[in-house]
């Protein structure tokens, strides 16, 4: 059974989990790890990161989309990099990103770092980060240190930058590829970030979704 530890809620679980996350691999997801966690997970983590920003500005050419009509997923930047080319960003004052730090067992540490490494090869580097978290008292405290994370970088051939909210809706929309429509993976996104915590909240994904939704509605494909 995977032990689920709610920063947020439970204060007096920081210390130890944090010995023992520091102690093996961990490693923090945003995207699909949210909805499509990694194997042999022996603990997992809701929390949050500080001075980044989650957008859909990331090609995908081997999921989401197709090498001649890639889709969009999301990427992890730092908000100061974002800040300088995205005038025109919707939402220019968020900085904090909630997902999921996942402890895998010490056993198979090498196989899902290679099975992460395969699955985030579009255009993703690996980065360490801290996460934060919301102890009883209501205050933010950081719960992990160093734990792995996949960005994406600005200078990479994949990162396409940022797009009016309904140019990017509707490429969502319309893409397609191997691991299913694009618009299937905002929405099991958006469900998944909802669920997380009373006070995880993304405007861009909640944007997109209400614009996406719209769309369905025009051709009758909404409920």
């Amino acid at each position: 059974m995977i032990e689920t530890q709610l920063f947020f809620i439970y204060s007096s679980t920081n210390t130890s989990a944090s010995k023992a996350f520091g102690m093996t691999y961990t490693v923090f997801g945003y995207g699909s790890l949210i909805f499509k966690p990694p194997p042999h997970v022996i603990s997992e983590a809701h929390g949050f990161l500080k001075g980044y920003v989650r957008r859909f500005a990331q090609k995908s050419h081997d999921h989401r989309g197709t090498p001649e009509k890639p889709g969009r997923v999301v990427t992890l930047i730092h908000k100061e990099e974002w800040d300088v080319f995205s005038g025109s960003d919707a939402f220019p004052d968020e900085d904090i990103v909630w997902g999921i730090a996942y402890t895998i067992d010490p056993k198979y540490e090498k196989e899902v770092r290679e099975y992460l490494d395969y699955r985030e090869k579009d255009g993703y580097t690996l980065e360490t980060v801290n996460v934060w978290g919301v102890d009883s008292n209501g205050q933010e405290t950081i719960v992990l240190h160093g734990v792995h994370c996949y960005v994406g970088r600005n200078d990479n051939p994949s990162f396409i930058g940022s797009e009016p909210l309904d140019t990017l809706a509707q490429k969502i929309w319309e893409s397609v590829g191997p691991s299913g429509p694009n618009k299937e993976y905002l929405y099991k996104l958006v469900e998944a970030v909802r669920k997380l915590a009373p006070e995880s909240h993304d405007s861009h994904l909640y944007a997109l979704e209400t614009r996406i939704r719209a769309l369905e509605q025009s051709i009758g494909l909404g409920s």
